[in-house]
């Protein structure tokens, strides 16, 4: 269920009616909350230090939802870094950044005003205060001038700054930087060597130091444990991250809803579930989670996890025909689910297309809109276990006594007494864990051009009120398992003259598979059945773009879906074309 956002509007209060070590507020409002729990044990190799922890943080284009700035990690502490993986925020991994480790010099600021602390070693972290400090004039300011932009530009509403808690700690006798996203990443790489070292501070406080309330970026809230180890798929998804923006005021509230999931009809979907477990769960009694759907019954059974992990379980299914509402119900023999309920709604995109066009149209008081920001995912990371029994073979010992009696020559009687050990060997064995890693990637585009009936047509150049044609393509890319994926099965066109809302057309898929085409459906209003989009004769001279949504490639870690654009240029309208001559 997703939760009622609570937005924290930062109250305005001049630096001079308080103490040097308060702070005066931006203004700034943040998506910021927090988790963790108790820390586990360190050893002389593996180990962490409460309070050496730090921020990295990222000037975002809040348009074009990418990096406007180098990031740059804050602390308030002077770690001794050995190794760390450079200066890349969260976002870049998301868009197929790969983790690269590095013993160069590690560069950070130390702010005169410290930082509260952000990894919390005992329960959760002081969010309030984290919240507070990232919205204070005097921390705004400095990560201006360290990222090299105007702090009047910074707080203009352009941007949005990312955050993401840092851990400064050894492992393996190395002292090492992490974000919770290069944890996650790395103890993939290494076969979960975090995992098994320092599975409190890596998959635990530091990820849950920061999550999302709600979603932005690209990034979805989460609504997960808070308390509990996550898997590295939940943590590269959702965890150790916050965003503060610079808006006056800041954005509505998101309205809570009552499902989980909105899908569309005619579509495979998956549906997937976290289950946790507490103890090994291992092939002599592997896990089964079964999905009840209306009326059916779908399982994902032989799963095995470790002690303390956890592994996403999923259903691959496909909705039904007319709009509804669905109730899934989950199940398990073996460990904890994240939720043993899911509901979804399922909609239908068609049947609001554009009205017909006329020629008698006018601009009325229509004005230009900007292309809105839609939720953007190109690449997703899950992965499943396996387990091989690893043989170790100990001798029971089993000792046994045993006596003989016998008469010598004189006839004296002896007894003679020894010990026979009588063991057995052993297989005292365990199993061995193998996390096997996959993920998927998508890449769309969109091609807008004057469709072929415009007589005067040059290029992507046209006039007004004739029709445009658009081809979107969507490509897939992984090595996972087919149960594990489905490919681009929706993409939906919005036109600027209905600001990109209101009305829309939801194309055709003209091919399937890998690489997924798109078009408009047949106009009902186009006189030679065209597969277009007529512009208003009455659109002004200059760029005509179409905004394309292209979604439903679905896997275990998440819906993939991009928001494209593409243009043509318009210069006069179809009546310059028209020739008016007397009649013979």
């Amino acid at each position: 269920m997703k939760r009622l956002v609570a937005f924290f509007l930062c109250v305005m209060i001049s630096l001079c009616l308080l103490p040097m070590s308060a702070f005066a507020d931006t203004g700034g409002s943040e998506n910021v909350d927090g988790g963790g729990g108790s820390m586990g044990e360190g050893t002389s190799q593996n180990s962490w230090t409460p309070g050496m922890d730090g921020v990295r943080v990222t000037v975002i284009n809040a348009e074009t939802q990418r990096p406007a700035s180098t990031p740059i990690d804050l602390t308030s502490k002077s770690p001794t870094v050995n190794l760390h993986f450079g200066k890349i925020c969260k976002i870049q991994y998301r868009d197929g950044n790969s983790i690269s480790p590095t013993t160069s010099g590690y560069l950070c600021f130390r702010p005169v005003q410290a930082m509260p602390q952000i990894i919390s070693s005992k329960g959760t972290p002081n969010i309030e205060a984290i919240k507070k400090y990232f919205c204070s004039e005097y921390a705004v300011k400095f990560i201006a001038e360290k990222a090299g932009i105007s702090y009047e530009n910074l707080i203009s509403g352009k941007f949005k700054l990312l955050l993401e808690p840092i851990a400064y700690f050894k492992h393996n006798g190395i002292r090492v930087a992490m974000t919770a996203h290069e944890a996650a990443l790395y103890d993939n790489q290494t076969s979960g060597a975090l995992r098994k070292t320092m599975t409190s501070l890596t998959h635990k406080n530091l990820p849950l130091a920061m999550f999302l309330e709600y979603s932005d970026l690209g990034f979805e809230a989460y609504s997960g444990a808070t308390n509990k180890t996550c898997s590295n798929d939940t943590i590269t998804a959702y965890l150790g991250m916050g965003i503060v923006w610079f808006t006056d005021p800041p954005p509505p509230p998101v309205e809570e809803t009552d499902y989980d999931y909105e899908y569309r009809i005619n579509t495979t979907v998956i549906t997937p579930v976290t289950l946790y477990a507490s103890s090994e769960i291992n092939p002599d009694g592997p896990a089964r989670v079964t999905f009840r759907i209306g009326g059916s019954t779908y399982s994902m059974g032989n799963i095995v996890i470790p002690e303390g992990d956890s592994q996403l379980a999923w259903v691959k299914w496909n909705t039904p025909s007319t709009p509804q509402d669905i109730t899934i119900t989950v199940s398990t023999n073996r460990g904890t689910l994240s939720q043993t309920m899911i509901k979804a709604k399922v909609v239908d995109l068609s049947g609001n297309d554009p009205p017909n066009p006329k020629a008698t149209d006018t601009r009325g008081g229509w004005s230009a809109s900007p292309i809105p920001s839609r939720p953007v995912k190109t690449n997703a990371s899950w992965s499943v276990w396996s387990a091989k029994w690893h043989e170790y073979w100990v001798w029971i010992e089993h000792w046994v006594r045993y006596s003989d009696s016998w008469t010598d020559s004189d006839g004296k009687t002896h007894t003679d007494s020894w010990w026979e050990d009588e063991g057995w060997w052993e297989d005292q064995g365990w199993y061995d864990f193998t996390r096997h890693n996959y993920s998927a990637s998508m890449t769309a585009s969109m091609n807008l051009q004057p469709d072929d009936k415009v007589p005067t047509a040059r290029n992507k150049g046209m006039k007004s009120g004739y029709g445009v044609k658009n081809t979107v393509t969507a490509s897939g890319y992984t090595s996972a398992p087919s149960s594990h994926y489905t490919y681009g099965q929706t993409a939906v066109s919005y036109f600027p003259e209905f600001a990109y809302g209101t009305y829309w057309r939801l194309l055709d898929r003209t091919s399937s598979g890998q690489t997924a085409k798109f078009q408009f459906a047949e106009n009902i209003y186009s006189t030679y059945g065209r597969r277009a989009h007529f512009s208003p004769v009455w659109f002004p001279d200059g760029s005509y773009t179409v905004n394309t949504y292209v979604l439903d490639m679905w896997t275990p870690a998440g819906m993939l879906c991009a928001n494209i654009s593409d243009s043509v240029s318009i210069s006069g309208s179809l009546y310059d074309d028209w020739h008016i001559a007397p009649g013979k």
